[in-house]
């Protein structure tokens, strides 16, 4: 007897993202043969990491049904606090503390506002990005950090994160691979991670069900913030300075990166592995335009488009319904489908 094999909406949608990344692949190397050789297949590579870090957190809160606004100024504050604090001579581990613990109040006041106080998402976590923002302005006095070295300490602060290379890779690749598995494996194979799942398909459901719907959506957020804190680090290694600037429109870029990569914007569904595919995805946008010489306006003209065609097939896949057609014709279609299930 021949079986009929599903693919799930969330893993055709994953499918669906790694078939774009092959295309702009084969696309922009068509266009500059360079664009995949050596140093140029290199940086890709570490320009993806920024978009995959704060795609997972994003992601992470996505698939609650909440957004996470403030992750580009955690990522700023990240940056700008511990780069002050090298400047004045603390040491990077010193630092790297004082920092964590800074984002992860942010996460955790995230979970507060959202979770126990009921806070539409946008509008808590919009008052969270503008209070990290200043954070990032005022760790300096308004100004941005001077160079934090490139001797002793801070040198090896930079290497690890960014500059050096592990069996040929650099660093931050293999960090964020990490990352990506370790939040892969918590979210897929664990009760947290079923928990995350639940509240955002149905969180009423979940409460009566026993979950803790406050403790599942401030982890959420904790993760988006850990995220957010490491980009900052990786940010400022790269940089080797502190920018108030450091940040700025990361979350447009978060929710690309999950997007794209198929996670639901209305919460309940969304494979991590995906996050790579919009990370990569996003990363190869900005890389292949800047070889084709396309100005930074139509660059984000491209990526904003890319990003509401996601959702909008996300919505109509999430309804059932095709915009275009009428009712009747909605409501045979998915008899249809009812049938043939």
């Amino acid at each position: 007897m021949n079986k009929k094999i599903k693919i799930s909406q969330s893993a055709a949608s994953v499918i669906t993202a790694f078939v774009g990344v092959a295309v702009l692949m084969i696309v922009f190397s068509i266009m500059n043969p360079n664009f995949i050789k050596g140093d140029s297949l290199m940086a890709l590579l570490r320009s993806i990491v920024p978009f995959l870090l704060v795609g997972i957190g994003q992601a992470y809160v996505c698939i609650t049904g909440n957004i996470d606004l403030s992750i580009g100024s955690v990522l700023g504050m990240s940056a700008m606090i511990s780069a002050t604090m090298m400047c004045k001579g603390f040491s990077p581990v010193v630092a790297v503390i004082v920092t964590f613990v800074c984002c992860m109040a942010v996460g955790l006041l995230n979970g507060i506002l959202v979770g126990k106080f009921k806070l539409p998402p946008f509008i808590g976590t919009l008052g969270t990005m503008t209070i990290a923002r200043g954070i990032a302005q005022l760790a300096n006095n308004n100004y941005n950090t001077d160079n934090i070295g490139s001797e002793g300490a801070a040198q090896m602060f930079k290497d690890v994160l960014y500059y050096g290379k592990t069996l040929g890779i650099f660093n931050g690749v293999w960090i964020a691979l990490i990352v990506w598995f370790i939040f892969f494996y918590i979210l897929t194979y664990t009760r947290s991670g079923r928990h995350i799942y639940a509240i955002g398909s149905n969180v009423d459901a979940a409460r009566l069900s026993g979950v803790d719907v406050f403790m599942a959506t401030t982890k959420a957020y904790m993760v988006s913030a850990f995220c957010a804190f490491l980009t900052g680090l990786i940010t400022m290694a790269q940089s080797g300075m502190g920018s108030m600037d450091a940040g700025m429109s990361y979350e447009m870029y978060a929710v690309a990166a999950a997007v794209i990569g198929g996670v639901s914007t209305l919460g309940g569904s969304g494979l991590l592995v995906g996050v790579i595919a919009g990370a990569a995805v996003w990363a190869i946008l900005q890389s292949g335009l800047t070889f084709a010489h396309v100005p930074v306006a139509y660059r984000n003209i491209v990526i904003g488009v890319i990003v509401v065609i996601c959702v909008l097939f996300d919505v109509i896949r999430r309804n059932g319904k095709h915009p275009l057609k009428s009712d009747k014709d909605n409501k045979a279609e998915a008899k249809k489908e009812n049938a043939a299930g």
